[in-house]
């Protein structure tokens, strides 16, 4: 299964608490964290909701 690498490259400072709130689920708490993650609809979907504050990158799988 394939994986994605998201990095945190915006402040969570002045933020929604929702979007605090999924930054949190995805293990991001300050700027430069990095999380894997697996490429599912339930990470893409927290993706799309705060996508501007990271950077992604997707990494091959089986």
């Amino acid at each position: 299964m394939a994986n994605v690498t998201i990095k945190l490259v915006k402040s969570l400072n002045g933020r929604l608490d929702k979007q605090v709130a999924t930054a949190n689920s995805l293990g991001l708490r300050k700027i430069g964290d990095v999380t894997v993650q697996p490429d599912n609809d339930q990470t893409r979907g927290k993706i799309a909701k705060i996508g501007y504050l990271l950077q992604v990158t997707e990494e091959g799988g089986n």
